[in-house]
């Protein structure tokens, strides 16, 4: 009787009460200098924690489009060249307003940044660097966004 309950559990009450991850999109800022590649990384607002501009997909755009504005929103990023595509993607446990934890797959867009605004929404809420994409790697927490960032 318990393998029974066990197997019920595990095979069809278990995945219809797991919730499918959420979706954020990130913009890899990045430009190319004298000494090679350089990404864009900004302080998160509550932690202070290096990460990318990212966010929840804005509506009436797609990936790359909402990228680009998480990029203006958070870095100031006035324009740049965004792939179609994403170039990988990071998992990471997000916690709410209300104290609830929710796992998050985040999409990563590339963005060969052409021009950088000093005024932008969160200028005065963030610190954002230029870094080489090694030095970004050890400051970021997120495995997957780590070994991206040193495959540049």
């Amino acid at each position: 009787m318990t393998r029974t309950l066990t197997r019920a559990w595990e095979e069809i009450l278990r995945p219809m009460l797991k919730r499918p991850n959420r979706l954020q999109v990130a913009a890899l800022c990045y430009r190319t200098g004298a000494d090679g590649k350089e990404v864009l990384m900004i302080t998160s607002r509550g932690t202070g924690r290096w990460i990318i501009p990212k966010g929840w997909p804005v509506e009436g755009k797609d990936g790359p489009a909402s990228a680009l504005q998480e990029a203006w929103e958070e870095a100031g990023v006035r324009s740049a060249s965004v792939s179609k595509q994403p170039i990988g993607e990071y998992n990471y446990v997000k916690r709410r307003d209300h104290g609830v934890d929710e796992p998050v797959t985040t999409l990563i867009f590339s963005a060969e940044v052409e021009t950088l605004a000093e005024d932008y929404p969160e200028s005065d809420q963030r610190k954002r660097q230029w870094m080489r994409p090694e030095e970004a790697a050890e400051l970021v927490q997120e495995p997957q966004l780590q070994a991206l960032l040193r495959q540049l």
